[in-house]
């Protein structure tokens, strides 16, 4: 049986533009993130979090959701989780901050059966991260919050973020979560710097891409879909490995001289999986 195709593309739309959410929950993005948290005013927070409960009551919304809810440091917090614990499961909860397993474990208890999607914000909680990516059964993925991390750590370009983000790849990796996603773009006119950095951090192991403008999506869907080549050789081990397992036979050569074996099957089913018509 082939595999889904995995999300992407993850689009954030601030709560408090209920004209946006709405065009976003019929966008091509793969999942909606429903943002409470930086996108939205102070002023306007309350808003924001009445109109999340209106528009995704819904017990099977237009497109997979989630929420972004505001730091237990802030005066907002105790009320998202209130206002997302009263909707369906199938709205899961996006953490920003994560620093320690209490904090994961608290709102697991808070929100239960509900999926949480952690963010890794800071030197501490990148320094955490396999604690963080096994603090609850409900952790469903870890990722990077970029802009506050180069905060954090005083960088000023992509490459003082490589060794946190494959520390996050392999924390992901380790605890069996799927691949994180890559952080958002701030620049949302530089379409070419965004595939370029979607390119980078698909070789570090990352696989999708948050976006905060819909122009963003293409750019992000391409850098990620596997080229008609990758396609081609993935089918290729896919069937040779099959053929030699059914044999008996633990190895063997592609005509190109490369060495495969069966640890290699996971990473060609992966490229198919990516490569599987998307519905909308």
């Amino acid at each position: 049986m082939s595999q889904p195709p995995p999300p992407l593309t993850l689009l954030y739309v601030p709560a408090d533009r209920p004209d946006r959410v709405r065009k976003a929950l019929t966008s091509d993005a793969d999942v909606v993130l429903v943002d409470l948290e930086d996108a939205v005013a102070p002023a306007r927070k309350d808003e924001a979090r009445a109109n999340a409960v209106r528009l995704l009551a819904d017990a099977s919304p237009a497109r997979p959701v989630q929420v972004r809810i505001n730091h237990p440091s802030t005066p907002w917090h105790e009320a998202d989780v209130a206002a997302l614990a009263g909707l369906p499961l199938a709205v899961g909860a996006r953490i920003p901050k994560v620093e320690a397993t209490a904090e994961v474990r608290k709102l697991a208890a808070a929100l239960p059966q509900r999926a949480l999607h952690l963010l890794i914000e800071s030197a501490l909680g990148v320094e955490h991260a396999m604690d963080i990516a096994t603090a609850a059964p409900q952790v469903a993925s870890i990722g990077l919050g970029e802009a506050d991390l180069r905060s954090d750590l005083r960088v000023v370009d992509e490459t003082g973020l490589s060794w946190a983000r494959s520390r996050v790849v392999v924390a992901a990796r380790a605890a069996r979560l799927p691949p994180p996603v890559m952080s958002a773009y701030p620049n949302v006119r530089d379409l070419d710097g965004l595939a370029e950095s979607c390119r980078t951090g698909r070789a570090l192991g990352f696989r999708g891409r948050t976006a905060i403008h819909p122009a963003q999506l293409n750019p992000i869907r391409t850098a990620f879909l596997p080229t008609t080549e990758e396609v081609r050789r993935a089918r290729e081990v896919v069937a040779r490995l099959n053929g030699a397992t059914a044999a008996g036979v633990g190895a063997l050569a592609l005509p190109d001289g490369t060495f495969l074996d069966v640890a290699m099957l996971e990473q060609a089913r992966t490229i198919l999986a990516l490569a599987t018509p998307r519905t909308r």
